[in-house]
């Protein structure tokens, strides 16, 4: 059974990745800096590129979809930040779960083929630092239980899921985001870690192994 992880040369991928390669599946990872020394295979690819979603889906046929692709938003208040600034995760983020959920759909993988897409605890609360972040993250959100409608009405058999995990300093991206509020506070940054990769991941295993056309799973702080 092959499972491919987009942005899984760090962070919550990296971790999401081992973990389905030490279930035994094969695992393909996605990302756009090339990464060495890990457990599975590395393609080096732009994932929110509507051509390396199809053809990806095409050739490996996966039976468990992890999109985790994405980038460290601009920080600081909303004022201090340009539309440049604001949209950047919209462009990958949100971009990429769009089309690789289409390229699930029109394929269409095979029944009982789960859809993770990861979400953030910002889409629930919003993220006053980060531009658009949270909001990028809602419409993954969005967009999952889109795929999951779909694939009910057309009978296709497929699981959606999204998992929101909190800010945490386990990851490159959550330690920007514990600099971004300090800074905002006029506090110290706290990089005291309360949820790890390898617990985000072990949550989001529990999701693939569940059932539900629909599944979305907060991961509490």
């Amino acid at each position: 059974m092959t499972a491919i992880v987009t942005g899984a040369g760090r962070g919550f991928g990296r971790a999401i990745a081992t973990a389905l390669r030490e279930t035994g599946r094969t695992v393909v990872g996605v990302a756009r800096t090339p990464a060495e020394g890990l457990p599975y295979d590395m393609v080096t690819a732009d994932a929110a590129d509507p051509a390396v979603a199809l053809a990806l889906v095409r050739r490996h046929r996966p039976r468990v979809l992890v999109l985790n692709a994405g980038v460290i938003p601009a920080m600081g208040p909303i004022d201090t930040l340009d539309w440049a600034d604001f949209e950047r995760n919209w462009q990958v983020d949100t971009r990429h779960v769009f089309e690789w959920t289409k390229a699930a759909l029109r394929l269409p993988l095979a029944p009982g083929s789960v859809v993770v897409a990861m979400s953030s605890g910002a889409a629930l609360r919003g993220s006053p630092v980060s531009g658009g972040y949270a909001g990028a993250k809602a419409a993954i959100r969005f967009i999952a239980g889109y795929g999951a409608d779909e694939s009910t009405r057309r009978g296709l058999g497929l699981r959606f899921a999204t998992v929101l995990p909190p800010l945490t300093p386990a990851t490159e991206l959550g330690r920007a985001g514990v600099a971004g509020y300090a800074a905002r506070n006029g506090t110290a940054p706290d990089y005291r870690v309360t949820v790890t990769a390898d617990q985000v991941a072990r949550r989001v295993l529990d999701v693939i192994d569940g059932s539900g056309a629909y599944t979305e799973e907060v991961v509490a702080g």
